[in-house]
C-alpha cells in the first residue's frame, strides 16, 4: 500500500517508474548527488541511486541506478575501478587536492625513473591508507567533512585497501599522470598524498577522472547535454540510453529459466536448483531474457533469491483461454 502511494505521489509529479542503468560521464564541478538529481529529473524517474561517490573535482564514470536496478547498487559499489590521475609535487593542502588551503610547501628533489618507481611500487598490492578528514565517511553519524569544516580534529582510521595497478604515464616538472586501478574504498587523494611523502616532498591532487567501473570494462557514458538532448526528442530518445538491469550483473553465471521456472521465481517461490552442479550465486533470466533474480543453490539443493526484481508481471500457461 505505502508504495502504491508512493507511485501515486509520483505519477501525480509527472514522475514514472522507470527501470535501468544509466552510465554517466559526471561533469566537473559537481558533487554526486548532484548529478544523479540533475538525471532523474531529466528522465522524470521515481527511484534512483549512484553507486559510489565521485568528488566534485573528479569527472567521469558515474553508474546511476534507477527502479529496481537500485537493488543492484550495492554490488557495484564495491567493485573495481579505474582511474587517470593527476598530482603535483611539493605541496600539501588541508583536502589533499587542489579545492583546500594550503599547508605546506617543500622542495622537490630531482626523480628519476627509478626512483618514481620504487615510491609507486611500496604503494601496490594491499596497502593501508588513511582516508581523508575532508571525506564522506561517517563518524558518530555525521561526515567527516562537516566536522572538519566546523575546526574539529578529525582523525579518520586506517584501513586496508587493494591497489591491483598503479603507473606512471607521464612526469613533467612537479606533475605527475597516473594511471590507477583500485578496489572499493581507496581514496586517490590519499595515494597522492603517499606518494609525495613517500618522494619526501608532499603531494596533492590536482584532476581526476574515472575511467571504468566493473562491469563497465568499455563504457559509453552519456553527458547531461546529451541526457538533456534525448529529454528534447521524448520518452523513448531517453529510454535507449539506459542499459537493462542485467548489465550490472555480467560478472554473475547466466541461469536461463524455462517459463514454469521463471514465473515461480517471480512468485518468490522455491524450485529445484536447475543449474550446473558447482554453480554458485547465478542471475536468473525469463524466457524473454529478462532478469528475475538473484539466486544460489541452497544447502538442500533447492534455489535460494537472494534478490527479486519487480518486473512485469509473467502469465501462468495454465490460466490461458483455449
Amino acid at each position: 500500500m505505502a508504495k502504491a502511494s508512493r507511485n501515486l505521489r509520483g505519477l501525480r509529479r509527472g514522475l514514472r517508474d522507470l527501470h535501468g542503468i544509466l552510465l554517466l560521464d559526471k561533469p566537473l564541478g559537481m558533487s554526486s548527488n548532484q548529478a544523479l538529481q540533475a538525471a532523474r529529473k531529466l528522465l522524470r524517474a521515481t527511484k534512483g541511486g549512484h553507486t559510489g561517490a565521485l568528488d566534485p573535482l573528479a569527472t567521469g564514470l558515474l553508474p546511476l541506478c534507477f527502479g529496481e536496478a537500485t537493488k543492484i547498487a550495492g554490488m557495484l559499489l564495491g567493485s573495481r575501478k579505474a582511474y587517470l590521475a593527476e598530482c603535483r609535487l611539493g605541496v600539501t593542502t588541508t583536502t589533499a587536492d587542489l579545492e583546500g588551503e594550503v599547508v605546506a610547501e617543500r622542495s622537490v628533489p630531482p626523480l628519476d625513473a627509478a626512483t618514481l618507481e620504487q615510491a609507486l611500487a611500496t604503494l601496490r598490492g594491499r596497502i593501508v591508507q588513511v582516508p581523508p578528514a575532508y571525506s564522506a565517511l561517517k563518524q558518530d553519524g555525521e561526515p567527516l567533512y562537516m566536522k572538519a569544516r566546523r575546526g574539529e580534529a578529525v582523525e579518520a582510521p586506517p584501513r586496508e585497501v587493494q591497489i591491483h595497478r598503479l603507473e606512471l604515464l607521464a612526469h613533467e616538472g612537479d606533475r605527475l599522470r597516473l594511471r590507477v586501478e583500485c578496489g572499493s574504498g581507496t581514496y586517490i587523494r590519499s595515494l597522492a598524498v603517499d606518494l609525495g611523502e613517500r618522494l619526501g616532498c608532499g603531494a596533492h591532487l590536482t584532476a581526476l577522472r574515472r575511467l571504468w567501473v566493473e562491469p563497465f570494462r568499455e563504457p559509453a557514458m552519456v553527458t547531461l547535454g546529451e541526457l538533456e538532448q534525448a529529454a528534447g526528442q521524448g520518452e523513448a530518445a531517453l529510454e535507449a540510453l539506459l542499459m537493462p538491469l542485467g548489465a550490472g550483473v555480467t560478472d554473475l553465471p547466466a541461469l536461463p529459466l524455462d517459463g514454469p521456472r521463471a514465473l515461480a521465481i517471480s512468485r518468490g517461490q522455491q524450485i529445484p536448483w536447475p543449474g550446473p552442479p558447482g554453480q554458485g550465486r547465478s542471475a536468473a533470466y525469463g524466457p524473454d531474457g529478462q532478469l528475475l533474480a538473484l539466486v544460489e543453490p541452497d544447502a538442500t539443493g533447492r534455489v535460494r533469491i537472494v534478490r527479486g526484481f519487480n518486473v512485469a508481471r509473467l502469465e501462468d500457461p495454465a490460466s490461458r483461454p483455449e
